[in-house]
C-alpha cells in the first residue's frame, strides 16, 4: 500500500467537516436524500394500491393511516422530494447537455433555486388541495 505510513505528507482527501458548507454542496447531498425519500414514497403509493385492491376494510386502514398528521407530514415531505428532485434533474440535464451554469454563483443560484422551487410548489400544491 502507497502512502500508508505516518510519514505520508500527501493531503488527506477533503470531506463534509472540512469543507465550507454552501448552496451546491447541500443541494447535492438532498439530491441524494430526495432519492431515497422518492424510493419511500413509492413504497407507500404501492401500500396504497395494494389496499385499494385488497377490500374497504384495507383501504380505510391506509386512509387512516394517510389523513393522519403523520400521515400528512410524511406526505407534503415526500411531495418537496418529488419536486426538487425534478427540478435538480432539470439542472443536470443542462450540465450534461449543453453543459451550462458551472461557475461558482450559477451554481448556488441554481441550487437555492431547487430548495425555493420544492419548498414553494408543496405549499402551492397542498393549498390549492385542500380547497378541493
Amino acid at each position: 500500500m502507497a502512502g500508508s505510513g505516518p510519514t505520508d505528507t500527501r493531503p488527506l482527501s477533503p470531506h463534509v467537516q472540512i469543507w465550507k458548507w454552501h448552496w451546491t454542496m447541500a443541494g447535492s447531498i438532498f439530491h441524494r436524500i430526495s432519492g431515497v425519500g422518492l424510493y419511500g414514497g413509492a413504497f407507500l403509493i404501492g401500500a396504497w394500491l395494494i389496499a385499494l385492491a385488497s377490500g374497504p376494510e384495507a383501504y380505510a386502514l391506509v386512509e387512516s393511516i394517510a389523513f393522519s398528521l403523520p400521515g400528512q407530514i410524511l406526505l407534503f415531505l415526500w411531495s418537496m422530494a418529488v419536486l426538487y428532485h425534478f427540478a435538480n434533474g432539470l439542472r443536470h440535464l443542462i450540465w450534461d447537455g449543453p453543459m451550462v451554469g458551472f461557475s461558482p454563483k450559477v451554481a448556488s443560484l441554481w441550487s437555492m433555486f431547487n430548495f425555493a422551487f420544492a419548498i414553494i410548489g408543496a405549499a402551492v400544491i397542498w393549498s390549492l388541495a385542500s380547497f378541493f
